[in-house]
């Protein structure tokens, strides 16, 4: 969960030093040296730098140079602008290998300081969507879950899954708010075989848009998984909303002989 956010007081233990001489622009000086901080752990996720105007007077610039240097950062996922707070340091974007694993575990394994919270859990009738991708009869009764997963305190992806309630899992709010729906499915004894995933763009509703902290209407990457067990049988079928800007999938692709 977002915890308290620490202010950098100043600049002078980031290393900047801007060269006014330089034919390099004053606003590209400072948009790099400020990712070198980031890249070497001087700013840290959750680091606000203040406003345009206190960064500004700290480094002797002026507002526009400023506002075009973090503009740079906030493209690139590694800032962000909150109303009322000013500029935040966010984690580097989140790289995902698309093979069969989890979220959490690819967070835990990048150091991405995972954490959870939970929107819903009901047990529903299945759409026809759900049942056709479980292979079960529509209106037969599923686990529907929605979480919000965040890194290093800044939400990253919307999480909604479907499984079938006949498999023995689990599925209490704190189990799912400390660690990954892969885990448990594990711990149950399922196994995890295969999937099937694609990958696609969504334009977020109002709703969705909050989850993330963005306004709607932004774009979204979108992920559906259908997982698999050992004995062929689908347990598990996801549909998962990632913020465009702290989130990447990766694709190794092979030449065909």
């Amino acid at each position: 969960m977002p915890g308290r956010p620490k202010t950098v007081g100043s600049t002078a233990g980031l290393g900047i030093s801007l060269d006014r001489k330089s034919p390099v622009p004053l606003y590209y000086q400072l948009a790099q040296q400020l990712e070198q901080a980031i890249e070497n752990g001087l700013l840290l996720p959750g680091d606000l730098l203040g406003n345009e105007g206190e960064v500004a007077e700290r480094l002797g610039l002026s507002r526009p140079t400023v506002r075009q240097g973090l503009k740079a950062l906030v493209e690139k996922g590694l800032l962000v602008r909150r109303r009322g707070v000013g500029t935040q340091v966010v984690h580097s974007t989140v790289r995902r290998p698309l093979e069969l694993t989890s979220l959490y575990d690819d967070m835990v394994e990048a150091g991405q300081g995972p954490s959870t919270r939970v929107v819903s859990k009901e047990v529903v009738p299945a759409s026809p969507e759900v049942a056709t991708a479980l292979g079960i009869a529509q209106g037969d009764s599923v686990y529907r879950l929605e979480r919000i997963r965040y890194a290093n305190g800044l939400p990253v992806a919307l999480l909604r899954n479907h499984l079938p309630t006949h498999l023995l899992v689990d599925l209490n709010t704190e189990l799912l708010e400390s660690t990954g729906l892969y885990r448990l499915l594990h711990a149950a004894g399922i196994e995890l075989h295969s999937a099937h995933q694609a990958v696609g763009a969504h334009t977020a509703t109002a709703e969705e848009a909050a989850h993330l902290g963005e306004p709607a209407g932004v774009p979204l990457l979108t992920m559906r998984r259908t997982a698999y067990d050992d004995s062929g049988k689908a347990v598990e079928y996801g549909t998962h909303l990632y913020h465009a800007a702290r989130y990447v999938f990766e694709f190794q692709l092979l030449v065909r002989t």
